[in-house]
């Protein structure tokens, strides 16, 4: 698949390390910076261009006439609308998806229809990473918490511990504990690496598990891997920028939120656009003003400005006078994985959740949902299974009869409104919708041909 990435900023060059990555891609990445493109062309095998990404003259040179998916990821949304305009009108690129950030055009959905601007599918990074948050404060305890089949599943990741009902003991056991619920261990990492989760296989203390289950038993499952925590009353968050603004509109219903904003321009702004939230005039790494504010109550402290070096100060010294979970927002994977094993409990990655809304676009066959996951090195799939019981090597197939690699396994199939965890001997139809959990992302190419390919021709 040739694929043309405009902007070479984080979510561009993460889009460009995942999808170079894929044998069958051809990836092209167009940036006015020439010294990011070289660096990216020095890690990967990649074609770059130089210039600006909306005119004609550059995308003819990156080979959008050829392209079958263009990924307008700069920091204009003037810039990236304007390219898909450009690449349909000269070449009618089959697909453009598009970074839009602005408010003013998301929230008009006719500005996207099939009849009017030529963008098939736009991206808000700031909504997802906000979304992705409250989920987050919604299940205490997750350090991930991610929706299929429009939210009747949900995939969650939680740290094990000492307490829990399950930890210390096998997996098979899971049944005795929640009788009248079922949910799915899919996988489970143990100091970084990842265990097969089998029936023998024992919950120790500290697991990274991620387990699959009906919205409704998410909380009882939970309950069994850790302490039950209480719900979260209290949220500090730092920062009053768009995704700071836009958590705080989400949560001042039903919490009591706090913001703290250095700008007082923009603090005023939004303490005039939110009916409950209280904003503070302040730096949220000044240790005077968070004890003054009783960060020693707060349930969650979410640091989420622009600078991730006052998101990391800032959550330590929140963690350290006492706040209950702190959660940062931090662009370089490596201190991403760096904070998160120390005295952050939950580093956000705003490439990390938004890639998996591009993924969803570039994946073979009938894909509805793909989130990327442990900072791109596993997926979870959800997609629809087409073809006929006497073609195809997974309709009618038993779970356990489908060839499918050691990293890969099928956690759910959602048929209707019905949500059947997967067993070995579980049956799969034509239109179930299958969520897989792929800890090693090499193989997806290979589920990819063994799940999809009957539809692998419509792209």
């Amino acid at each position: 698949m040739k694929i043309v990435i405009l902007g070479a900023g984080q979510v561009g060059r993460t889009a460009a390390y995942q999808l170079a990555r894929e044998e069958a891609n051809e990836v092209t990445v167009v940036d006015t910076n020439e010294e990011l493109l070289r660096d990216l062309q020095d890690r990967l095998d990649i074609r770059t261009v130089v210039g600006n990404a909306a005119y004609p003259s550059v995308l003819e040179a990156a080979g959008a006439e050829n392209a079958d998916i263009l990924v307008a990821l700069t920091s204009s949304d003037e810039v990236n609308i304007m390219a898909c305009e450009v690449a349909y009108a000269l070449y009618r690129t089959p697909t453009k998806i598009a970074r839009i950030r602005s408010q003013e055009y998301t929230r008009h959905p006719k500005l996207f229809g099939a009849e009017s601007l030529s963008v098939d599918v736009w991206i808000s990074p700031e909504q997802l990473v906000t979304e992705y948050v409250e989920r987050l404060i919604r299940y205490p305890g997750a350090l991930q918490v991610l929706d299929f089949a429009g939210g009747k599943v949900r995939l969650v990741g939680l740290s094990a511990r000492k307490g829990g009902l399950l930890v210390g003991q096998a997996l098979r056991n899971l049944k005795e504990h929640i009788p009248n619920t079922e949910a799915r261990v899919v996988a489970i990492y143990r100091n970084g690496r990842s265990v097969q989760p089998e029936g023998s296989t024992v919950i120790e203390d500290g697991d990274e598990v991620f387990f699959l289950a009906a919205k409704d038993d998410i909380r009882r499952f939970m309950a069994e891997m850790r302490k039950e925590e209480k719900p979260v009353r209290r949220v500090v968050i730092a920062g009053g920028g768009h995704i700071g603004y836009s958590l705080a509109r989400q949560l001042e219903t039903n919490n009591q939120v706090k913001i703290i904003e250095r700008d007082p321009k923009r603090a005023r702004r939004i303490s005039e656009s939110l009916d409950n939230a209280i904003v503070l005039e302040g730096d949220a790494a000044d240790e005077e003003l968070l004890v003054e504010e009783n960060i020693d109550s707060c349930d969650t402290f979410v640091a989420l400005t622009n600078s991730e070096e006052a998101n990391i100060l800032s959550a330590m010294l929140a963690k350290r006078l006492g706040a209950a979970k702190v959660m940062a927002l931090i662009n370089k994977p490596s201190y991403a994985d760096l904070m998160q094993s120390g005295s952050i409990d939950v580093a956000l990655s705003p490439q990390t959740i938004t890639i998996g809304s591009l993924l969803t676009h570039v994946r073979r066959g009938d894909v509805v949902q793909v989130h990327s996951l442990r900072r791109g090195a596993a997926e979870a799939i959800e997609a629809i299974i087409h073809g006929y019981k006497r073609s195809s090597r997974v309709v009618g197939k038993r779970v356990e009869d489908i060839a499918l690699p050691e990293s890969a396994k099928i956690g759910c199939i959602v048929r209707g409104e019905e949500v059947i965890m997967a067993h070995h001997d579980t049956l799969v139809q034509a239109d179930d919708h299958v969520v897989l959990f792929i800890t090693d992302r090499r193989h997806v190419d290979q589920v990819e041909r063994l799940f999809l390919g009957e539809t692998a021709g419509r792209r």
